[in-house]
Order: C-alpha cells, then sequence, then structure tokens
C-alpha cells in the first residue's frame, strides 16, 4: 500500500488533528511538547481537546469548506479516531498530506475487510462469517458454533455494535436488534488473557513496539491495563512480529495498536488477533508516565518526520481508566505513591464515558 509523500516538520509547524477527544488532546499536548503547534477539528463544541490548543474548528465532517480552511491552516493532517467518514478524509488527502494514510481507513473501519487483510498475511484470527440477513446468520452460525459473537462491520467500539449469542438464543431477534445489513459472526475465543502491542513505524520502514501490555475489560471497555504482560517471551515475540507485520504491510506511519488474544494449546499458547486500531490507543495510556517515551510522542514524531525513539520502561505499570463516576472519587488517587491522576477536562460523567486515568509505577 502506498501513502502521501513524507515532508520533515520543524519547530513551529503545525499539525491539524481530526476529533477533539481526549487522545486529540493528549497529542496535541505531546506536540506542544516538541515545539510544534496543532488545530484540532472536531464537531463537538465540548472537545476537550479544544482547551488545550490556540486555534480549533468546530464544524461538521461534511463541511467542506470548514474542511478547507482547515487543511490551508495545517502542515500535516492526523486523526485521534478511526470512523473520520471517507468523505471528509477526501477532501483533506487533496490538500495536505494525512498520516497515516486515509487510505488504511478503508480496511480498518470495516470489520470484514480488517478480518480479510489480516488472514491474508498468514495470520490467525478467530474464525468469521460475512452476515447479511438473519439467513445468512442462521447459517454462520451453523458453520461457526456458538456461543459465538456478532458485530457490526462499522462503526463499533467499547461494546457498542455487538451481541454475544448462546445456545438458547433467537438469531432473528438479535438480527433485528443490531439494526445493520452489514455484519460480521466472530467465533467465541476460549482465551486465557487480552493483550496488545502498541507500535510505532515511521516513512523510512523503522518499526518500534512497546512491551506487551494485559487488558482487563469490564463491560465491554477498558478498565486495567498491566505491563508488561505475563506472557512467555516467546509469546511477547510473536505479538510484536504480527503488529510489525501489519504496520509493514500497511505502509503505516504512526502508532497504531493491535489487539490479540492469548490462546492456550498443546504446542504452547499462541496468538490471534481482535482487532487494528489505527491510532494512538487506550491501552498504550501507560506510556505517559511508564516509559521514555509516549505513544503520542512517537506519534508525533513518526508524522512530523523525525526519528522514533527506543522506549524505556521505567518499572511495572498499572493503568486504571476512570469510567464515569469513578471520576468523583479521583482525589484518592493524589496520595497515593507512584500514582499519576490524568484528567480529560470532560464535564459530565456519563455511564461508559472514559473521564480520566490513574498511572501507578512500581520502580524496578
Amino acid at each position: 500500500m502506498t501513502g502521501p509523500v513524507q515532508q520533515v516538520l520543524k519547530p513551529g509547524d503545525t499539525i491539524g488533528i481530526l476529533g477533539g477527544g481526549q487522545l486529540g488532546r493528549m497529542l496535541a499536548m505531546a506536540a506542544a511538547r516538541l515545539g510544534l503547534r496543532c488545530n484540532v477539528f472536531s464537531p463537538d463544541p465540548d472537545s476537550p481537546a479544544f482547551d488545550v490548543v490556540q486555534n480549533a474548528v468546530c464544524a461538521e465532517y461534511a463541511d467542506v469548506e470548514a474542511l478547507e480552511m482547515f487543511a490551508a491552516d495545517v502542515d500535516v493532517i492526523t486523526y485521534e479516531f478511526e470512523n473520520v467518514p471517507a468523505s471528509a478524509a477526501l477532501v483533506l488527502a487533496a490538500r495536505k498530506p494525512v498520516l497515516p494514510d486515509y487510505q488504511i481507513l478503508e480496511t480498518t473501519q470495516d470489520r470484514l475487510a480488517e478480518k480479510d487483510f489480516v488472514t491474508k498475511l498468514g495470520i490467525g484470527t478467530a474464525a468469521y462469517a460475512d452476515v447479511t440477513s438473519a439467513q445468512t446468520l442462521r447459517a454462520a452460525i451453523a458453520k461457526l458454533g456458538l456461543p459465538s459473537v456478532l458485530k457490526t462491520r462499522r462503526f463499533g467500539y467499547d461494546g457498542k455494535g455487538q451481541i454475544i449469542l448462546r445456545e438458547g438464543d433467537d438469531p432473528d431477534a438479535a438480527w433485528e436488534k443490531l439494526e445493520t445489513r452489514a455484519a460480521i459472526l466472530e467465533a467465541f475465543v476460549p482465551f486465557e488473557r487480552e493483550v496488545s502491542v502498541i507500535a510505532a513505524r515511521g516513512s523510512d520502514g523503522q518499526v518500534v513496539c512497546y512491551d506487551i501490555t494485559e487488558n482487563e475489560h469490564r463491560d465491554h471497555i477498558l478498565k486495567v491495563s498491566r505491563v508488561p504482560a505475563p506472557v512467555s517471551d516467546a509469546v511477547a515475540g510473536e505479538a510484536r512480529r504480527i503488529a510489525t507485520t501489519i504496520a509493514d504491510a500497511l505502509n503505516y506511519v504512526g502508532v497504531l495498536a493491535v489487539e490479540m488474544f492469548v490462546v492456550p494449546g498443546d504446542g504452547g499458547a499462541k496468538v490471534l488477533v481482535n482487532e487494528i486500531a489505527p491510532r494512538v490507543h487506550n491501552s498504550g495510556h501507560w506510556t505517559l508516565d511508564g516509559a521514555s517515551v509516549s505513544q503520542f510522542e512517537q506519534h508525533i514524531r513518526a508524522i512530523a518526520g523525525w526519528p522514533l525513539a527506543e522506549p524505556l520502561r521505567h518499572g511495572a505499570v498499572t493503568m486504571t481508566n476512570l469510567i464515569g463516576h469513578d471520576v468523583d472519587d479521583c482525589a484518592r488517587w493524589l496520595t497515593v505513591p507512584g500514582a499519576t491522576l490524568h484528567l480529560y477536562g470532560k464535564r459530565t460523567a456519563l455511564a461508559g464515558r472514559k473521564m480520566g486515568h490513574v498511572t501507578v509505577i512500581e520502580p524496578r
């Protein structure tokens, strides 16, 4: 996959960030430390990233005039979330470099396309089937068995857009509840743990991976990440190899996360790819305090055409998300030795909403 021509930014140049959430906020803060300016584009007037930049554009992604004005004021464009509308990405890519390449979104926005891409690389995933109707869902269940997971092909995250199907469930009711005409059924994976690899790739092809992270989800939302993950050297090496292979195949520039399942087996544990996130990722938040260079700085370095860093981990690290009203008790973390509190500046605590996170480091 080819991509846009990389240009090397200099201090004082401006990065455009699509999306104004906490990831955009932390990207802008990392850029500022390196002497780079940021301009954020988001349709949400309460975007937390707006608080940390001098210039921002609040407009819909369908507003071509606003997109053109945004592109005119920046030197390179990146994004903090992968569901940027294709039409908006096309408008921007015609005017300024978009990194990672917006064409990558065509693969990662569609769960079926993503699974096909990964399997063609010879990398294992859960067994899966395309589903377009209640009838094809029943056929997929007959092929893959139960339990299994029915997911929308597009726009699903944090457990949204998916239904677990078990023996006795009504496939027709599940299909109707999902309210889509394009879905994928995935066989349930009897994993022993969920892990992720945060990888950065520069335009020169250099790939740098952080230590493997173990992730614990609650109600389908990431709650706790622990580093290093309790896996063998062989599993960790295979996970890094897979992430590198994916980044190279995409000709990726920037930071991406590859979520994986560690599955036990007679010949030893193996890893299966669950999802690719073409952006900085929640499971990499530990790097802000727990490593010599954060995932956010690595992403800025990559899209700026600057050298990547080899991250040094400061110790055993635990990152805990503050979700919803967890934030009401955030002050208690201020007295915990080795803890660092990050709040995202969101005004309203809602169930399932990520309001901040805490990193706790146990020195080596």
